[in-house]
């Protein structure tokens, strides 16, 4: 199935589907306020943060959402184990991919992003709607059933970027260590690969057709058959660069922890600049 839709088939299909909108802002407020101006027409709107994260920690920034919490949830949405389900956000579908990853993970199979999100929707001429959303007419009944999507714990990120793909999906400054806006430590880790998340996306917010996302993930590596995963800051991002990866038709694996838990070892070796694998020391 492509992970993506987009607007003409959405608006054909907004009867039986559950849309959810995840516009976020990294570091700000949940964008309630921005749900209740216009959403998509019949929308209802999730705080990411609170619903595809669980709390920060030692886990890092965003870790993923333990199940007995997430399922509720969905069920107030109305969400159940067949339910079709459309996320958006804004536009560049950065939180909105986050949402369709744990989606997935949970093990909801029908789950696709608004490709270009509401800005999209908006520049087509379609309608929004304000206010609240009304609430589901029946519960939904999913049972949230963990690790429908791979991940790798701290010690899988080291070892992919040591024997396959390891991609670092935030700025190519902060891979570097030239500047860390939100962490307490700057670098990567030894052996990633620069892929910043705005590369997989045109200037529409649109998501690149998938032979140039092919082409763009071979320049760092990526083939058919290449072990491959993927981490930013706090595991929202590489949600993105995992979505890119399944429109381009690869598959990769989510750090969920990402920088923000790798550093929580003092222990774990930092690179920074163009490091090539395995030269970082660890600190002590």
């Amino acid at each position: 199935m492509n992970p993506l839709i987009g607007v003409n088939a959405l608006a054909e299909r907004l009867d039986d589907v559950v849309v959810i909108d995840v516009r976020w802002r990294l570091g700000g407020s949940p964008t309630l306020e921005d749900f209740l101006a216009g959403h998509v027409p019949g929308a209802r709107w999730a705080d990411l943060d609170a619903t595809f994260a669980g709390p920060p920690g030692q886990g890092g920034r965003h870790p993923l959402p333990e199940g007995r919490h997430l399922q509720p949830v969905l069920r107030e949405l109305g969400i159940d184990g067949g339910t079709a389900i459309v996320v958006y956000d804004a536009t560049d579908s950065t939180a909105a991919a986050r949402a369709w990853w744990v989606l997935r993970w949970a093990g909801l199979s029908d789950v696709r992003v608004l490709d270009g999100g509401l800005a999209a929707w908006t520049a087509s001429g379609r309608a929004l709607e304000a206010g609240p959303a009304p609430p589901a007419a029946d519960p939904g009944s999913v049972t949230v059933r963990e690790g429908g999507m791979p991940t790798v714990d701290a010690a899988g990120a080291a070892e992919l970027a040591r024997a396959g793909v390891l991609l670092d999906a935030r700025a190519f400054a902060r891979y570097r260590g030239e500047v860390e806006p939100i962490d307490p430590v700057a670098g990567h880790i030894p052996g990633a690969r620069s892929a910043p998340t705005d590369a997989n996306v045109a200037a529409d917010g649109r998501l690149l057709p998938a032979v140039e996302l092919r082409r763009r993930f071979a320049e760092t590596g990526v083939g058919a058959d290449t072990a491959v995963g993927v981490y930013c800051g706090s595991g929202v991002t590489a949600a993105h660069t995992v979505l890119a990866l399944e429109v381009a038709g690869l598959t990769a694996a989510l750090y969920p922890g990402s920088w923000s838990e790798w550093i929580t070892d003092p222990a774990r070796p930092v690179a920074t600049g163009d490091e090539t694998p395995g030269v970082a020391e660890p600190r002590g």
